[in-house]
C-alpha cells in the first residue's frame, strides 16, 4: 500500500480510537498532517484547544509561530509532517499522562515508520521524553543531536513555551537552522 494511503489509514484509526480517556472529551482527533514524503517531521506533545476544534496540529498561536519559524529557514508547513505524541486534547492543556502517551505511541511510531523522515524535531519536553528517555531535561539538553532508531533527532522548545519566553526564540531558530543544514 502506498505511503499516503497508509497515513490515511492511521488517520482513520486515530479518529475512531477510544484507547484512553482523552477521546471522551475531544471535539476532533488530531492525527497529524503533511506529505508522506516529508524529509522533516515535527512532533509536539498534544493538541490544544484550537487544534481540537479544527482537527489540525499547531493552528493556534504556537502554530503561527511554527509557521514563521519554518518560513525563516525557507520552508512552509506543506513541506514537513507535523503531529503530536497524543492525538486528543488533554483537558486544561495539561501534560499528557503516561498511560495516555502509551495509548497513542503506536500511532506515532507507525507514522514515523511510514514517513521515514531524514530528521525528527521534537517540540518540548513531553515529545522528547516520549521518544528518548523519561528523564530527558529540555532546558539542559535542547539543541543537542540525539537519535531515534537511527534517525537524527533535534529536541527543542515547544512554540507555546516561546510565546511566554521570547528570549528563547533565538535558541530554537539555531536548532531549526541545524535541522535544515
Amino acid at each position: 500500500m502506498p505511503a499516503e494511503e497508509r497515513l490515511q489509514a492511521i488517520r482513520a484509526q486515530v479518529q475512531q480510537c477510544r484507547a484512553c480517556p482523552l477521546s471522551v472529551g475531544r471535539t476532533l482527533a488530531v492525527p497529524g498532517e503533511g506529505p508522506a514524503s516529508s524529509r522533516v517531521m515535527f512532533i509536539g506533545e498534544g493538541p490544544g484547544y484550537h487544534e481540537d476544534q479544527q482537527g489540525q496540529p499547531f493552528v493556534g498561536q504556537a502554530g503561527k509561530f511554527l509557521d514563521e519559524l519554518l518560513a525563516s529557514v525557507g520552508m512552509k508547513r506543506s513541506d514537513v509532517y507535523i503531529c503530536n505524541v497524543v492525538k486528543c486534547h488533554p483537558p486544561r492543556n495539561r501534560d499528557p499522562e503516561p498511560d495516555e502517551i502509551e495509548a497513542y505511541l503506536p500511532f506515532l511510531k507507525e507514522q514515523l515508520r511510514i514517513i521515514g523522515p531524514e530528521v525528527i524535531c521534537t517540540l518540548g519536553r513531553v515529545a522528547a521524553q516520549a521518544l528518548l528517555a523519561k528523564d530527558f531535561r529540555i532546558t539542559e539538553q535542547r539543541g543537542q543531536w540525539r537519535s531515534y532508531q537511527g534517525t537524527p533527532l533535534m529536541p527543542t522548545f515547544h512554540p507555546a513555551y516561546l510565546l511566554h519566553n521570547p528570549a528563547a526564540k533565538r535558541e530554537v531558530w539555531k536548532d531549526v537552522k541545524q535541522i535544515m543544514a
